[in-house]
This record gives structure tokens, sequence and C-alpha cells, in this order.
């Protein structure tokens, strides 16, 4: 067998391995709704639900598919489970009108799709649920070590 065989059925075996773990390397795992939520809210806990937040403490949101509208202010996440939530999609672009300095439960929020260079389109809208406050959880202090007696 000549050296131009041996390094063509080599390019081919190559070939073939890359084709084959392909799939294995650009598969990533589709998380369910409320897996996307759990691993955004980690090791937070819940607070007492609140009816408005600031809109200046706003760092970013997050729609949650059919589920909720996380928004992010720092050392607290605010969760938003809308009463219906069939029309969130994390693909959607969320266009807030609010009269004041508070986003509230008692607002609604506008849908958008991101239509690239054609623009975006609305798709409807729905109406926030109270926001539940997510943080962590408070570290105790080491206790203190025994002092102990000079003898």
């Amino acid at each position: 067998m000549s050296v131009r065989s041996m390094l063509r059925i080599a390019a081919l075996a190559g070939g073939a391995l890359a084709v084959l773990a392909a799939p294995a390397v650009n598969a990533r795992e589709r998380l369910t709704p409320d897996q996307e939520l759990a691993k955004i809210i980690k090791d937070r806990v819940p607070g007492k639900p609140v009816n408005c937040i600031n809109l200046t403490e706003i760092r970013s949101t997050t729609i949650i598919d059919k589920t909720a509208i996380v928004y992010d202010m720092g050392g607290t996440i605010y969760v938003n489970r809308p009463p219906y939530p069939q029309s969130l999609d994390d693909d959607d672009v969320l266009i807030t009108k609010t009269w004041g300095s508070q986003l509230c439960s008692v607002d609604i929020v506008q849908l958008a799709t991101r239509g690239g260079g054609a623009g975006m389109w609305w798709r409807g809208s729905v109406g926030l649920g109270e926001f539940v406050p997510y943080t962590k959880p408070k570290v105790a202090p080491a206790p203190a070590a025994p002092a102990h007696p000079a003898g």
C-alpha cells in the first residue's frame, strides 16, 4: 500500500470520526422552563412578594418560556409569574410602558419578536403578577473560639 493511499484512508477515517463526534459536541441539553428558572435562582431563598419594583434598579431581564419574567437587580432577583404566562417566549423583547418610576403587578408588558433586519413585530401582551424577591442566604458568622483559662 502506498503512502498516498494510507494518508487518504487516514483522512477519511478522521473525517468520519469528526462527523460522528459533532452531534455530541454541539448538542446542548435543553432545559425545561422550570429547570431554567431553578438554574437562575440557584441557592437563593424567596422572600415576601411585593407589588412593585424600582425601574432604575433593574440591571437585566430574562424571559422564561411560558413561565416567568426574571428581573435582576444586583443582589436580589425578582421573579414575576404572570397569571397567564402562555404568551411568554424567551426569544421575545419586553416593551414596558409605565407611568412612574416603578413596575407594578397591575402593569401590562408588551411582547415583540426579534425581527432582525425586518424590525420588531408586536406579538401580544401579558399582565404582571407579584414580584417574588430571591436573595442569597446570609452567612452565619463563625463561632468565636473558646477562651482557654491560664493555668
